[in-house]
């Protein structure tokens, strides 16, 4: 028996042995062109074995007799085969329309892509690793319709983001809402761009409404990288190296031509300032009448800088267990020469586990530390408008002992006004500023009814540190070009914001009626406090100096302590229905509370629906739509990113005689703003559709956003000065088309291309004035708001040509009368006395809004090979040339090139410049159009060229290797007279330049 027994078991392993070592092999080819597909997880259902189809599409797998084999990969339907007796598998996978939709997060939850009726746009992980650069969003440029990216080419300054226009007339508040897994923010320059798994931009009401608060501006929502479940563990690291280099760098006068300028103006000081370089400096040996002295102060003042980047992430899970963990260093040089550099390091971590059938509990922590060193922006001022007849520094002072600490050189000694040299402000300056932040999220989800009834319950808590230390150094070379004492301003800042949300979501499916319903409440808890003082005369011994305790003297008015806390709280709804994939419903609606207004409570509905036509019986094999869906929306959204109410109520006691009696009184005022919520309305329609064999994907949105109960200034009757009021109403609308081809050939090559277009217009409705138009800026460079008009226009003369001989100036009596000569503007007479140019001939000169912006792309795989080609763009904007205006305080200073090369010499030369001595006149320096010009630009925003190594995993043994060559905006093609036509407020001062990045990096995934 025992012997049986024991021959009995022999036979049972030996028999499950032949069952395990069973081996399955195969091919899996698409349907649509019967092409192999490589990628696709066979997966052995139930367990965590598996494999994945190489190259050519083959696969093998050891697998037991009964056991189910599952295959899968994006963009196809899953296929599911029982083994019996095969040893040879060959599968055919069918297109998915809605497995290439994908799954898209929206707020609290996810959808699928193919229900929505939402304008949203989501950008992957992939899209974002080939740019270098340290911020999130600066990847996304020309990436999103709709979504203006403005760059800033200082190292660690993220770039200003625009959803659809501007709603609001405190500009600071049409910023979008950032959420980063549940936490909200204001900018999020402290990610790094390779932890994040995917970017959605929700741009209209329908999909931004759920948030509520601050989401009238549209929602950039970020899902960070995960684990998975039963996931084999990977180790990847990502790194890249490069250099930076100024990208059309202005070209300003030189000393031959500044000569010229100088001697054409008709000034004698400057004629004579000539005279003092020579005398000092010496003369030329090319042209004896210019300065031996010719100095590029932009040259000068730029440097090559370097960039870096380093990522390792380890990403996996168990049966009951995801995790996600990373680090990373980033670290940029700034192009302007001196302490200049960004260098951040992070930490991130992101955990799941199931606790058992019903709980799953999780927490996610991402922890920055930065240090920026900040350029002195006026350097970009200084350096346009430094002489080139002088030097950086100066022999003559060389051995000068009242001269310190170097020998700088100083305009002044050649009779100019101002110092003009840059470099005691680079070489004795420092701002630095550490950056701390710490995100974290806790969650716990319970499922109370299976795959029905789902609790969740999360905590974000985002705390953030800002450390500034601003040192200006004592310099003396001369009387007027010193700075005496040593100046250190300190200021802490801490930031704590905590967010509780909970959401209880139902699912359910009855027929062909499918619906999600979601509940939910949150709870806002926001604060900063900060502390400020500033100290002089410390001593002079390096940084161990730089603290206040050091200092001589505590300046008690620059010493600030302050506050604010606010508190929100919020019930949310929405409903998502559809029936039978062809009819969709969707709605939303939020009541927020805040302590920032007098209404204390906002109410905002959002409703939409969608027709998906491709599933209608008609539609079926119509041999050009695979799919097609035609969705719309309508919503209210709250914006309380504008400030809280503030201000005073006053009272004074007015005593006056009448006759021989004195009579007291009260006078009482009030500059206390009495706000309620700034309220943005927006309609939505728009079309989804694939389209020949799902090669073409187009998704097409037409909106109307109105903001109303706009806050903005009013004048407050009886009283000096403005409070603000919600009272103005400011539109903007506009087309927006995204277009992608995605066409697989071969095996070996595949090709895409897409592009995107967008058009906007933002115009005021209402101002509630008397006036119609509120004006902003100083005078001379006025921006004006004006019924009908976008906002923020620039306000202004226009130029209706120069005056080129005498003749005219003696046909013309606005010129005889302003005493003006050839050279002189013309203006054009836009109404009023037609014999007079005063401020009644005003009119709107453009909007620093673009009127449109576009994207488009190319690549290609091919082999191991992978190429990609990004370009970007804008048209229609204005941008005041404020740097060649500012000629009207003060006329001993350069000028730039364009002006120099092309100004008016005589009849004929020109009818768009004036000449030297003209613009020093005051009626050529009123704001007219020769200073406002043209914004737009074309740019290669990315080309990228990749090699992969054992790309498909052919060989187990060696990791997956990818090396990579990199041009971030090698080219911009424009004509505005100035370093970059990317301005965010339209007005250049001294824009900080743009640069070009090249590098060359690696990525390792084991």
């Amino acid at each position: 028996m025992k012997t049986r027994f024991t021959l009995l078991l022999i036979l049972l392993f030996t028999m499950h042995a032949f069952a395990q070592d069973k081996s399955v092999s195969g091919i899996v080819t698409s349907a649509e062109d019967n092409m192999s597909v490589p990628g696709v997880n066979v997966i052995v259902q139930g367990t965590t074995r598996g494999t994945s189809t190489d190259f050519d599409g083959n696969y093998s797998i050891k697998v037991s007799q009964g056991e189910t084999l599952e295959y899968s990969s994006l963009g196809f339907k899953t296929v599911y085969i029982q083994i019996q007796n095969q040893t040879e598998i060959n599968v055919t996978l069918e297109s998915d329309i809605a497995a290439l939709d994908e799954i898209v997060v929206i707020g609290y939850g996810q959808m699928r892509s193919k229900d929505l009726t939402s304008a949203i746009t989501t950008i992957k992980a992939e899209e974002l690793e080939t740019v270098p650069t340290g911020s999130v969003m600066q990847a996304l440029q020309g990436k999103v319709a709709g979504m203006q990216v403005v760059s800033n080419g200082a190292p660690g300054q993220g770039p200003t983001i625009r959803v659809r226009g501007i709603g609001s007339y405190d500009t600071g508040a049409s910023g979008p809402l950032y959420v980063v897994d549940g936490m909200f923010f204001d900018n999020i320059d402290f990610l790094n761009t390779a932890d994040i798994a995917s970017v959605s931009i929700l741009k209209d009401a329908s999909a931004a409404a759920i948030y509520g608060v601050r989401a009238a501006n549209g929602v950039v929502l970020i899902e960070t990288k995960s684990g998975g479940f039963n996931k084999k563990t990977e180790i990847t690291y990502d790194g890249y190296s490069g250099y930076q280099v100024a990208q059309n760098v202005l070209k300003v006068a030189n000393s031959e031509q500044f000569t010229t300028l100088a001697q054409e103006s008709g000034s004698a000081p400057d004629s004579q300032f000539i005279l003092n370089a020579m005398q000092r400096y010496g003369r030329s040996r090319i042209n004896p009448n210019v300065p031996n002295v010719n100095t590029d102060w932009y040259d000068e003042i730029i440097r090559q800088a370097l960039i870096q980047n380093h990522s390792i992430g380890v990403t996996g899970g168990a049966e009951n267990i995801s995790y996600s963990v990373g680090i990373n260093y980033f670290q940029q040089e700034g192009i302007l020469d001196m302490k200049n550099e960004y260098e951040r390091f992070n930490i991130r971590s992101k955990l799941e586990f199931k606790a058992n059938d019903w709980l799953k509990v999780g927490v996610n922590t991402v922890l920055s530390n930065a240090t920026r060193y900040s350029g002195e922006d006026s350097a970009w001022r200084l350096a346009y408008y430094a002489v080139p007849i002088m030097p950086v520094f100066d022999p003559n002072l060389a051995d000068n002992p009242n001269v310190f600490p170097k020998n700088y050189a100083n305009a002044q000694d050649l009779g100019y006004r101002g110092g003009q040299n840059p470099f005691p402000l680079l070489d004795l300056s420092e701002n630095r500023t550490k950056i701390r932040n710490v995100l974290a999220n806790i969650f716990a989800e319970f499922t109370l009814i299976q795959d029905k009834l789902t609790f969740k319950t999360a905590y974000n808590h985002n705390f953030e540190t800002l450390e500034t230390r601003n040192v200006d150094l004592p310099y003396f070379v001369g009387n007027g070009f010193k700075r005496e004492n040593a100046d250190l301003t300190k200021s802490s800042t801490t930031i704590s914001n905590q967010i509780w949300d909970n959401t209880l979501t139902y699912k359910a499916s009855i027929d062909k009626h499918n619906f999600t319903v979601l509940a939910g409440a949150s709870f806002r808890d926001e604060s900063f406090q900060f502390l400020t003082a500033r100290g002089l005369n410390f001593p002079l011994s390096g940084e161990e100096a730089y603290y206040l305790d050091q200092a001589q003297t505590i300046v008690t008015e620059n010493v600030g302590d302050g506050g604010v806390r606010e508190y929100g709280l919020s019930y949310f709804g929405r409903l998502s229905y559809n029936f039978d994939d062809r009819y969709l419903l969707y709605g939303t609606f939020r009541a927020d509370g805040t302590n920032k207004y007098q209404e204390k409570w906002g109410y905002f509905p959002v409703i939409g629906a969608g027709w998906v036509v491709s599933e209608e019986s008609f539609m079926q094999n119509n041999g050009i739509f695979d799919f097609l869906k035609f969705r719309g929306s309508w919503g209210k959204l709250g914006n309380d990113n504008v400030p809280g109410s503030n201000g005073s109520i006053t009272s004074t006691v007015v005593e006056t005689a009448l006759g021989d009696t004195r009579f007291s009184g009260l006078s009482t005022g009030s500059d206390f703003t009495s706000l309620k919520w700034e309220v943005t309305e927006e309609t939505n329609v728009g079309l989804t559709a694939r389209m020949f064999n799902n090669n073409l994907a187009i998704e097409a949105d037409y909106y109307v956003r109105d903001t109303k109960d706009a806050v903005i200034p009013v004048q407050r009757p009886l009283i000096p000065g403005t409070t603000r009021n919600n009272v103005g109403e400011i539109r903007n609308s506009g087309f927006e088309i995204d277009l992608a081809w995605n066409k697989r050939v071969s095996d070996d090559f595949s090709y895409n291309i897409g592009a995107n277009f967008a058009t906007l217009k933002n115009e005021v409705l209402n101002l509630n004035n008397e006036t119609g138009f509120l004006d902003a800026g100083r005078p001379e460079f006025r921006q004006r708001s004006i019924e009908g008009q976008p906002i923020f226009a620039f306000f202004g003369r226009e130029i209706a040509g120069v005056y080129q001989n005498q003749d005219q100036i003696d046909a013309d009596p606005v010129a005889l009368a302003n005493g003006l000569v050839p050279g002189d503007f013309k203006y054009k007479e836009n109404g009023g006395d037609p014999n007079t140019i005063d401020d009644d001939d005003r009119v709107v000169l453009g909007s620093f809004l673009p009127n449109y912006t576009f994207g488009v792309n190319i690549g290609f795989n091919y082999k191991d090979f992978d190429f990609n080609i990004v370009g970007s763009g804008q048209g229609g904007n204005k941008i005041l040339n404020r740097k060649r205006m500012e000629v009207i305080f003060t006329s001993d200073t350069n000028w730039d090139r364009d002006f120099a090369v092309n100004r008016w010499r005589g009849e004929g030369t020109t009818n768009s410049y004036p000449s030297a001595a003209a613009v020093r006149k005051g009626w050529n320096q009123r704001l007219n159009d020769y200073y406002i010009e043209d914004g737009d630009y074309f740019r290669i925003q990315n080309i990228s060229l990749g090699y992969t190594i054992n790309r498909n995993g052919e060989n187990a043994n060696l990791p997956k290797i990818r090396v990579y060559v990199t041009a971030e905006r090698p080219l911009t093609v424009f004509k505005y007279n100035g370093f970059n036509p990317e301005v965010a407020n339209g007005v250049d001062n001294q824009t900080y330049p743009i640069p070009a990045v090249y590098t060359v990096g690696v990525n390792i995934k084991i």
